[in-house]
């Protein structure tokens, strides 16, 4: 009997591992790091070039930070909603109309909290038409502010060393698009550390739910925005996004945590923060396979952790 229940609790921990592994490989790819270093602790086809969705609010999310750190720029700034920004969005849950005056800010968390692509457009076409104008004037009238906002992404790819990543709008949107937008796990790595050194970006993608306002004709709306990853809170996650289209298929990052860990060597202690990355792509079910690779890489944390935490160059973001 006791052979038999040894062996049962043996089989189910092999069992359980296989499971993880399995499990995580069944998306297209995808990365898992050490948030702190950019260390990649496991991946798979880091650099295939796939549709990433709603990812692409990473980006254009910095892009408007950026913007509003180096020109000093309010967020608290009312802006309008164009026209435009209806074109090729098949929702609207907020239910924003053409005209409404929102803040800035607003917008922000309709874009990262609840995904929302008007808004992503209306800061794209806002921040975009500022950037136009610093543009010389032949190029200038050859680009509409969106195009100029979109300009800054992909300039911003290039500076994070993005070298398999093409952005074509701002909210990432793939139906009946060309040239298609294209990004990588690898990439998308890059991205999500640049933005979430941003204490800013980290406070709107860590939000479950998110009161905004607009105007529309004198009247005030109130909306409660819910955030579209189903995991925040839980294990340690406090961001960052989740990416839907029939290209991408279901698509996800997640940022967690854990206790610093304090190492003391005699009199020295070194403090270790234990922040974990997880980029998925291309996945028929995000929320199950994030949680897979999350533990999965939290695995292997402790394995490297327990080896000296040594860092190939090779395999850093």
């Amino acid at each position: 009997m006791r052979l038999s229940l040894g062996f049962f609790i043996i089989f189910s921990v092999i069992f359980a591992s296989a499971s993880v592994v399995r499990t995580a490989a069944a998306a297209q790819a995808y990365v898992i790091a050490d948030a702190q270093t950019g260390y990649i602790l496991e991946e798979q086809e880091p650099r295939k070039k796939l549709q990433v969705g709603s990812l692409t609010k990473i980006a254009m999310a910095s892009v408007v930070l950026d913007w509003t750190e180096k020109k000093s720029g309010d967020l608290n700034q009312a802006v309008t909603i164009p026209q435009q920004a209806f074109v090729g969005s098949s929702e609207n849950n907020i239910g924003f109309q053409p005209g409404d005056s929102i803040t800035m800010r607003d917008l922000l968390y309709a874009a990262l909290v609840q995904s929302d692509n008007i808004a992503a457009y209306t800061l794209a076409h806002h921040v975009g038409s500022q950037l136009g104008s610093l543009l010389p004037s032949d190029v200038s009238s050859r680009m509409t502010p969106v195009d100029a906002f979109v300009t800054q992404m992909n300039a911003l790819a290039k500076q994070l060393n993005m070298e398999r990543t093409r952005f074509v709008n701002p909210h990432g949107i793939d139906y009946k698009v060309r040239p298609l937008p294209y990004s990588t796990a690898e990439d998308m790595a890059r991205l999500t550390r640049y933005a979430m050194n941003k204490p800013s970006f980290r406070f709107y993608v860590s939000q479950k739910e998110r009161q905004i306002s607009f105007d529309r004709a004198g009247q005030r709306i109130n909306y409660i925005l819910r955030n579209t990853n189903e995991l925040l809170g839980r294990m340690g996650i406090d961001g960052v996004k989740t990416g839907t289209s029939a290209r991408s298929g279901q698509c996800l990052i997640l940022y967690a945590n854990r206790e610093s860990e304090v190492v003391r060597d005699g009199h020295t202690e070194t403090v270790y923060p234990r922040h974990l990355m997880v980029v998925l792509l291309g996945s028929t079910n995000r929320f199950s396979e994030g949680t897979a690779l999350l533990q999965r890489g939290w695995q292997l944390y402790d394995q490297w952790a327990a080896a000296g935490r040594l860092a190939d160059p090779k395999k850093l973001l």
